[in-house]
């Protein structure tokens, strides 16, 4: 038996540690706040921050790039800060207290705020987004058979949170004006905050989660304590962010770096980097390691480009179901945003079964073939909206039927690829650099949103008029549809064709 099961801090609800229940509502409510902002955020700089813009479409897509990029890239940043001085509890607390104050800001009608609430936002996941999920595994002995499960019945919290907040903060903005839905937005992460909180009080957490060391907080630096200096240096940062993010306007460069923003050039060097590293780590390493670290590799870039074509969904696919989608009262365009995160929760265990009975009957198919086939269904989802065009009425506007089909095959392509994608990271990487693979995986989510900027700024509409849509707008979205859809699909029948291969590079790891 476990020795969690004999702590005395960890009562048990549903045989898990309560702990993991408080920690369940606090990522509920944080993934709330994050998703009913991001539902609203492409709608809202389109049709307020950068409404007198011919070019609206085009400044919406490199900031939405700039800030995903950033928001992903910031947890590498804040989780090491939590592992060498601030423990999970304080990052916890800093960053969600920095994310509500940058939603209410977002409710003050202001450029110059809006760009500071986005800093906010970046800098507060940073804290707060690595810590809570690592906080759960804290709660479980090494070994513990409950810990899977636990790690689901978690992110089935985050799913819930995903799904509710843009149906909420979209009824909200669209019934009372945007900054009621930005402020419900805060008002979730405060809820969050109030549930970890709560825990904390009740010592449902025990000893977990606090600083690595007793007197490295109070340790001071310029003389002041790093418990101190590092929320300055938090808040500090936000003014730099927010100038990096209002540089959507390309930077006069030629070459590569045509058309370009400052943090498109920061990811590219990032890249450069990255990819310079691994190159040396491939030298050095054995025949072995270097087969599955290239696996590792090719992996990573797939799932990239999977997450750059899933997060339009935030951007271009909202912005095709407000101009070109017979919503019909059925929902706003906001409110679409829930429909990912609502297949998720339905498909996950029909999916998780699906697996298991193939294992039953040996006929589990192994991590390359499931890309493969990710791959494909994410490439037929984009096909099903290319295709949606024919059906359009006289007003250019589509049945929703086919982006509720859409969903529905992406969000299966997600199931097929994310959740093994993270495990054979851990499994191909050698254990020295494995540490630097994990950032780079979840590096992958930020870069992304490079990909999201790009195809944005492929489709970008110019036009100053509210209600733009109609054919013309309908032609821009289904051709680059049915062109995503091209690269999704032939990017699917490239991993399935080079399955075997990756098969023996693989070795063991299955």
């Amino acid at each position: 038996m476990s020795d969690t099961l004999k702590n005395p801090d960890q009562k048990l609800i549903l045989g898990h540690p309560q702990g993991l229940f408080y920690l369940f509502f606090a990522e509920l409510w944080e993934r709330f706040s994050f998703y009913g902002m991001r539902a609203l955020l492409t709608l809202y700089m389109v049709n307020v921050i950068f409404e007198s813009l011919v070019e609206r479409d085009y400044a919406t897509a490199a900031v939405y790039a700039s800030y995903g990029s950033l928001v992903y890239a910031s947890t590498v940043i804040g989780g090491k800060i939590s592992d060498q001085i601030l423990g999970m509890r304080h990052s916890i607390f800093l960053g969600g207290i920095l994310m509500a104050i940058g939603h209410f800001v977002l409710a003050i009608e202001s450029n110059i705020a809006f760009f500071l609430a986005l800093s906010l936002i970046i800098v507060g996941n940073g804290f707060f987004k690595p810590n809570i999920s690592t906080f759960v595994g804290t709660l479980y002995d090494k070994g513990d058979p409950r810990k899977d499960s636990g790690f689901t019945i978690f992110y089935m919290g985050i799913n819930i949170g995903a799904w509710s907040a843009p149906l909420l903060c979209g009824w909200l903005a669209a019934k009372y004006g945007w900054h009621y839905g930005f402020g419900l937005a805060g008002l979730g992460m405060l809820t969050g905050l109030l549930f970890f909180w709560r825990g904390i009080r009740k010592s449902v957490f025990g000893d977990r989660g606090l600083p690595p060391d007793d007197q490295i907080m109070s340790k001071k630096i310029l003389g002041i304590p790093q418990s101190i200096l590092i929320p300055i240096l938090a808040v500090a940062s936000t003014p730099v962010i927010a100038l990096l993010l209002s540089s959507y306007q390309s930077v006069a460069s030629q070459g590569l770096l045509k058309g370009q923003n400052i943090v498109n050039i920061i990811f590219k060097g990032i890249a450069i980097a990255v990819l310079v590293y691994l190159a040396f780590e491939m030298f050095r390493s054995t025949l072995d390691e270097r087969k599955k670290l290239f696996v590792a590799l090719i992996i990573t870039i797939f799932m990239t480009l999977f997450w750059g074509f899933q997060e339009l969904s935030g951007s271009v696919i909202t912005l095709f179901a407000a101009r070109n989608v017979d919503l019909n009262g059925i929902m706003t365009a906001a409110q679409t945003n829930s429909l990912s995160a609502m297949f998720i929760i339905i498909l996950a265990i029909p999916v998780s079964m699906l697996w298991t009975w193939l294992s039953r009957k040996n006929l589990n198919p192994r991590t390359p073939y499931k890309f493969g086939l990710g791959m494909l269904f994410a490439g037929i989802s984009f096909y099903v909206l290319a295709k949606s065009g024919s059906a359009a009425d006289t007003n250019g506007l589509v049945p929703f039927a086919y982006l509720l089909l859409m969903y529905f095959l992406l969000s299966t392509g997600e199931l097929f690829m994310s959740p093994v994608g993270l495990s054979k990271i851990t499994d191909l990487s050698p254990a020295r650099i494995v540490a630097f693979m994990m950032g780079v995986w979840f590096l992958s989510s930020a870069f992304a949103f490079q990909i999201v900027g790009f195809i944005g700024k492929q489709l970008a509409i110019e036009s100053t008029d509210k209600n733009v849509g109609g054919y013309e707008t309908l032609e821009v979205y289904t051709t680059g549809f049915s062109v995503i859809a091209t690269y999704a699909i032939g990017a699917g029948v490239v991993i399935l064709l080079l399955s075997p291969l990756i098969k023996r590079l693989m070795g063991n790891v299955h």
